[in-house]
């Protein structure tokens, strides 16, 4: 099978047709995605943002123990300023690409799950078939945060979760954890006839910046290492800086924003202790020339790495259902860390490339690798029955 089912690409239009942005709702699909769900036999549970503005979605068809789990998110990333050839929330076809934002990351994979809902529903399976539908999930796994105390509230304990990022249909047993992370930088105002009088808070937001290239150069000379990934270690990137008001006036403010993505050897309380040494060696030669000066740190948003044994059972029904045998670990973050929280065994398996194809103007998802995940689903759904 090269070509999806007319249903699997009929329902990818009308999802890629909800401008889901992160920064926008989801209801409307929700309540779109809610409705098919319920027509097809499957209980849902709504599960609302704190203000109400979104939505998450669990459905289950079927009773018993175990099962499988089918997760994605419903948000997609901006389209506005891309350049893009063609209109971005409209699904088009030239070739064997379909053309439109979220069609990569991840709403075919979504469509997939909806259809296989509806196939489901004409026999419910002798184990359960659920799915799990979350948003925010573009802007630091938020939504998925949010929604863990209703899905643990359900009880749900699948054998299998696949979360159905875009991986080119190879199981993914890995990625590294992320932390997001503020450092505001405080010195002393003035006339930048005077400047040495005073404070500069640039010039410790740039010692700040050495000190991350420092702390990055340990991440890179250490034993702690993973050659599945394309950057065998953790990084630390500085982002952003912010600071000054004016080219006569010395900044008493400066903002940089910066990341850390670890490998599940490499803590984050460990990081935070470096950041807390560097600081104070940063600091005390500028303190000696005003007790103003200071560095605070903020963290921002976190969300944990992933990582499961390759011979696992789950990842060796994945490798059985999905027909590839070879496990990979990817550069981007999932929600699969948070599944495997609540003692989920999770894989990550999807179509697509996100190298190629996630976050671009112009996003594409190959027809082959579409049909590929519906294989994957149909036999998953047969291995329930």
């Amino acid at each position: 099978m090269t070509e999806p089912r007319p249903e699997t690409l009929a329902l990818l239009a009308r999802l890629v047709a909800f401008p889901t942005v992160s920064a926008e709702s989801n209801l409307a699909l929700i309540d779109f995605a809610e409705h098919h769900l319920r027509q097809a036999g499957l209980v849902t549970h709504r599960l609302p943002s704190r203000d109400g503005t979104k939505a998450g979605l669990m459905a289950r068809l079927g009773e018993g123990r175990g099962g499988v789990m089918l997760s994605a998110h419903s948000d997609v990333v901006p389209a506005e300023g891309q350049g893009w050839s063609r209109p971005p929330f409209a699904l088009s076809r030239r070739g064997d690409r379909l053309y439109g934002r979220g069609t990569t990351d991840m709403k075919g994979f979504l469509a997939a799950m909806l259809s296989l809902a509806a196939r489901a529903g004409k026999a419910a399976p002798a184990r359960p078939l659920m799915l799990a539908i979350s948003y925010d999930e573009e802007v630091g796994c938020t939504g998925i945060r949010e929604m863990l105390p209703g899905i643990e509230a359900l009880g749900w304990r699948p054998e299998l979760c696949i979360v159905g990022e875009p991986t080119g249909m190879r199981p993914a047993i890995g990625h590294k954890g992320k932390a997001a992370l503020v450092a505001t930088c405080h010195g002393t105002a003035g006339h930048s006839s005077l400047a040495p009088r005073h404070v500069n808070a640039l010039h410790l937001a740039a010692e700040f910046i050495a000190a991350l290239r420092r702390i990055q150069g340990e991440y890179a000379a250490s034993a702690c290492t993973d050659p599945a990934y394309d950057i065998p270690f953790s990084t630390v990137h500085a982002g952003r800086m912010q600071g000054g008001a004016a080219l006569n006036i010395v900044p008493d403010r400066a903002v940089v924003e910066f990341e850390l993505r670890h490998l599940p050897g490499d803590a984050l309380s460990d990081f935070q202790d470096r950041l807390r040494c560097e600081i104070a060696r940063i600091l005390a030669p500028f303190r000696a020339q005003d007790e103003a000066a200071d560095i605070r740190i903020a963290l921002t948003n976190t969300y944990p790495g992933h990582d499961i044994a390759p011979d696992h059972p789950a990842v060796q029904d994945v490798v059985r259902h999905c027909g590839d045998p070879r496990r990979i670990k990817v550069a981007y973050g999932t929600e699969a860390g948070y599944f495997a929280r609540l003692g989920i065994p999770t894989v990550v398996c999807g179509p697509g490339d996100m190298e190629g194809q996630g976050h671009k103007p112009d996003e594409f998802l190959a027809l082959p690798q579409l049909a590929l995940c519906e294989r994957m689903l149909d036999r998953l759904l047969a291995g329930l029955r």
